[in-house]
């Protein structure tokens, strides 16, 4: 796990969004909604506090405890140690159920933030043992921080980022909105509200900042809760793609041409021929699956893989 503090710029925005939606998409089709959806609530503030008064092996083998209830990781176990290392914390997978985790010396002094080393740590015990990887090592933590966020323990690793203008400290590797980003979805398929828990001003600023983005993807279209805007563009390009399909289909007939409309769109969505007529396809907003449905006015659809239900006008 990677760590930035003091003279390491922290990297703002959403640079990782498309590995973000993957990741969801992943964790949905790996675990099942039935599964996602088990692990609420999130663990609370309590089980995780650690004051400067408890002992320093006891208190991170309790958070350990938490975590790994909270990961569903009931047969296994945390052994946690303490020295000088380049990164946040590392831990090693081996087949179980004792898992070594070591930490990095500062957290010695800086005990707020052992409980968000542990969660990334012990999610990477989740996934070895789900057998869920991505090839790419960045790729990788980055579903890594995403699964622990969405299962419930992430809001500990947007909580230890904080930033002033001589100092900046934060955990994982997802920027603080992308944190915000996944934890306001999460926030909106298990309906919680994660803001009372943050001691960081920062923290709360930038879920606040991705809570907006997450937003943005239940209002585009063809979902009905899209704007003006978006509504206007996706007509215009609806229009266009039934031209083309009209043209290419007096081109076939004409001089035997045995191709086809292909997709037409945007990045949000695209148009393609169907058996029935021309169908749209677009990510669930909840669980970023690809949906097709037809190109039809009015349509209620639902997601075949975390069942949302999503009100359209085609």
């Amino acid at each position: 796990m990677v760590a930035k503090t003091n003279g390491s710029e922290v990297v703002h925005g959403f640079p990782h969004l498309d590995t973000v939606r993957t990741a969801i998409t992943a964790l949905y089709r790996r675990l099942s909604r039935e599964t996602v959806l088990s692990y609420a609530p999130s663990v609370v503030p309590a089980d995780v506090a650690f004051a400067d008064q408890d002992d320093l092996h006891l208190g991170a083998q309790r958070v350990a405890r938490a975590l790994v209830h909270q990961l569903r990781l009931p047969d296994a176990r945390m052994i946690i140690s303490f020295r000088e290392m380049h990164h946040a914390a590392s831990v090693e997978l081996a087949a179980g159920p004792e898992y070594f985790i070591e930490l990095n010396d500062r957290f010695r002094t800086h005990r707020r933030d052992i409980g968000a080393a542990l969660a990334h740590e012990i999610m990477h015990v989740v996934l070895h043992r789900l057998d869920l990887s991505f090839p790419d090592t960045r790729d990788n933590e980055i579903l890594t921080d995403t699964a622990t966020t969405y299962l419930g323990a992430g809001w500990l690793l947007l909580d230890a980022f904080r930033e002033d203008s001589v100092s900046s400290q934060k955990l994982g590797y997802l920027t603080p909105e992308e944190f915000g980003y996944v934890l306001a979805k999460r926030a909106m398929a298990f309906d919680e509200d994660p803001s009372p828990w943050f001691t960081s001003p920062q923290a709360y600023t930038a879920y606040t900042r991705g809570r907006v983005q997450a937003l943005r993807d239940a209002q585009r279209p063809p979902l009905t809760a899209a704007g003006w805007a978006g509504r206007h563009r996706y007509a215009k390009d609806r229009r266009h793609a039934q031209a083309t399909a009209v043209e290419n289909t007096g081109r076939a007939e004409g001089a035997g041409w045995a191709g086809s409309a292909g997709s037409v769109g945007s990045a949000v969505y695209g148009f393609e021929p169907g058996p029935d007529g021309m169908r749209v396809s677009f990510d669930c907003p909840t669980c970023h699956q690809r949906i097709r449905v037809p190109v039809r006015g009015r349509v209620r659809a639902r997601c075949g893989l975390c069942r949302t239900i999503l009100e359209c006008d085609t």
